[in-house]
């Protein structure tokens, strides 16, 4: 099952997130790494949100990432939702 993490993001984030980012992408690379982080992003023109996209068995990978994570902890994430997602064309590369 896939599970979208989103964030939203303070203003000015790209230079607010700049003393985590480090810990921030390591955790996220730990999660790749682990097969649990699919995917992983800000959008863009507004840099205001992100999406991360975790491939488990329930929600609590994705809400515990989102625990974890210095963005979050150092309020750089105002707020942060998970919701399951039925993906029906998965990639397949």
């Amino acid at each position: 099952m896939y599970y979208a993490l989103f964030y939203e993001l303070v203003d000015d984030v790209v230079n607010k997130r700049a003393p985590y980012r480090e810990a921030h992408l390591g955790l996220a690379q730990k999660a790749y790494e682990d097969g649990l982080l699919v995917l992983a992003g800000a959008l863009a023109d507004p840099p205001d949100r992100a999406l991360l996209v975790f491939r488990a068995d329930d929600a609590s990978v994705a809400e515990e990432f989102a625990r974890n994570d210095p963005y979050v902890i150092n309020g750089i994430v105002t707020n942060w939702q998970v919701r399951k997602w039925t993906v029906v064309i998965p990639n397949q590369q």
